[in-house]
């Protein structure tokens, strides 16, 4: 199967555009290579990362996230629920103690349009030595800086208010802060100096730092580390609509050959009177572990992508889906009316988005969504 997914990535790509580079396609091994790149860049991908050298446990919120906007095989389940095209996660690089993140976007890349980011932690549970203090204090106050100078950010000069929001004392969960103002600041590494966190009573007092304690990186499970989520778009869109309800339809659609009145009880089940078959979609799976991606990409471990197949008679029924010009051209060409017109061809006409939840280079959780990766339906065009 692997073989069939290359070559039809190789032969579409020598279609659709002259090739860059000149690929000797007796050579097996030169074919691969050439298709696999130009997989990845169909992915948005220049190099696939690294293995990883060890298993990480991705966040819980983003294999939530992934299950939310996609179904078992990675088939966007409504293309409006996802906000943008890729979500980013990234950990605190600093792991203090103290109430200061920082946090490495370097993967992200320059034609991403920040939508929203978002600032997670996690909220321990108080210890039970401290309930005398929730008999004074019922709520804290917990607010997020922009930090613009290090040297100066416990003073009012070095940072910026980027979010606050009040929280009982006694809770313990996540807690979430919009600090997307922060992230479209750090234009590039060098103005990121990080976000800092404050905790104060309803008085204005500080809070004890003892009873209001966030998870960290250093001394906490990584399903409870501080996290930055990014949603960002990076401009690549489909020519063809993704929707799930166009036309009225349903998400799989299937493929039934056409066969017409006269002759269905006097042809093999789905063949023609020349014994071609007519067109209908296949399975076309691509599978990221033959392919040499499990190493990188979480879910899914691979997709069907479809393919269509097959001869688009005369004369063409509305279970093939013709448009106009196919249906003209369907009848110049029994007509024999102009020289070298063929009949129409068999190709997808709607084509539906996959989502992948893999690991970045640096470790990162990423999912992405790219459109028209699923042929939904055949017709003849």
């Amino acid at each position: 199967m692997l073989g069939l997914l290359v070559t039809v990535i190789f032969l579409q790509g020598c279609i659709s555009r002259p090739t860059e580079t000149t690929v000797n396609i007796e050579d097996p091994e030169q074919v691969r290579s050439e298709a696999l790149k130009r997989l990845l860049k169909v992915f948005g991908i220049e190099d696939p990362p690294h293995s990883l050298h060890h298993v990480k446990q991705p966040p819980q919120y983003m294999i939530d996230l992934y299950n939310t906007v996609a179904d078992a095989d990675g088939v966007t389940k409504d293309p409006d629920l996802l906000e943008g095209n890729t979500v980013r996660s990234f950990f605190d690089k600093v792991h203090s103690d103290q109430m200061y993140f920082l946090f490495n976007l370097s993967t992200v890349t320059k034609n991403e349009k920040i939508l929203t980011a978002e600032m997670h932690l996690f909220k321990l549970k108080p210890r039970p030595s401290e309930h005398a203090y929730f008999k004074r204090h019922h709520f804290c106050q917990i607010s997020l800086y922009l930090v613009l100078d290090k040297n100066k950010m416990h003073l009012a000069q070095g940072r910026k208010l980027l979010s606050s929001k009040l929280v009982p004392f006694h809770s313990s969960g996540w807690e979430v802060f919009s600090i997307t103002q922060a992230v479209r600041a750090w234009n590039d590494e060098s103005h990121n100096h990080g976000i800092l966190v404050t905790v104060k009573n309803l008085g204005g007092g500080q809070a004890d730092a003892n009873v209001i304690r966030f998870a960290s990186g250093k001394d906490h499970h990584e399903s409870k580390q501080p996290m930055l989520v990014l949603f960002t778009d990076d401009g690549r869109r489909g020519v063809v609509s993704m929707s799930n309800q166009l036309d009225g339809l349903p998400l799989t659609i299937p493929n039934e050959p056409y066969v017409s009145a006269s002759n269905r009880t006097r042809m093999p089940r789905g063949l023609q009177e020349d014994g071609h078959l007519p067109c209908q979609r296949h399975p076309l799976y691509v599978d990221f572990e033959e392919i040499g991606w499990s190493g990188w990409i979480i879910s899914p471990r691979g997709y069907n992508a479809y393919h269509c197949k097959g001869s688009c008679p005369f004369p063409l029924g509305q279970n093939m889906r013709p448009t106009n010009h196919a249906t003209v051209q369907s009848i110049i060409n029994a007509l024999k009316l102009t020289q070298g017109v063929s009949s129409p061809c068999c190709v997808p006409d709607k084509l539906f988005s996959i989502n992948l939840l893999y690991f970045d280079d640096d470790e990162n959780v990423v999912l992405k969504q790219y459109d028209d990766m699923v042929a939904s339906s055949c017709g003849c065009h």
